[in-house]
């Protein structure tokens, strides 16, 4: 296959960057409206967190991780970097499956219920067990979905572990 230009490069790296950061930007305005939400005593501004997440999971949420995994694997595949040459893109490559099941899937559902549940119960819903399960795996998700994500910008920027030996 035919490698790229150092412009075209440039390019899909920009993108590549900027896709991941409006994953990284999404999930701390996840963690902050869930923060919020767990803080406020105010049943519109409690709805409005979950629903606003919902409404992010729906749109930025899945726009950027497509953008990342779409830019991703071209700037793999059309560079010198390769999709298995270097133990550092393999690390990331696992950790995006992570990102791509906790993002697209994992994120969406919980914060669908939680709007659900909010806004069916508002305050009210801080007695019932099951939004109180749902908010702790929104919760976990968002913490283990940021901490994913700055993993793989540190990948990215260390590269570390070096090339796989070709045998």
């Amino acid at each position: 296959m035919n490698k790229i230009t150092m412009n075209q490069k440039k390019l899909l790296l920009t993108l590549h960057i900027l896709f991941s950061s409006i994953m990284l930007g999404g999930m701390v305005v996840f963690l902050i409206l869930n923060i919020t939400a767990a803080g406020t005593r105010n049943p519109d501004v409690f709805r409005a967190c979950f629903t606003v997440m919902h409404v992010l999971a729906r749109t930025s949420v899945r726009a950027s991780t497509i953008g990342t995994v779409v830019t991703g694997v071209l700037l793999s595949v059309l560079t010198h970097w390769g999709l298995l040459k270097y133990y550092w893109i393999i690390a990331k490559e696992l950790l995006t499956a992570v990102s791509i099941g906790l993002g697209l899937v994992g994120i969406y559902i919980w914060s669908l219920k939680a709007a659900d549940l909010s806004t069916s119960a508002a305050l009210g819903a801080l007695n019932d067990p099951e939004f109180l399960t749902n908010r702790l795996y929104l919760f976990a998700g968002i913490a283990f979905q940021i901490a994913s994500l700055v993993a793989m910008f540190m990948l990215s920027v260390f590269k570390p572990w070096g090339k796989r030996s070709s045998a």
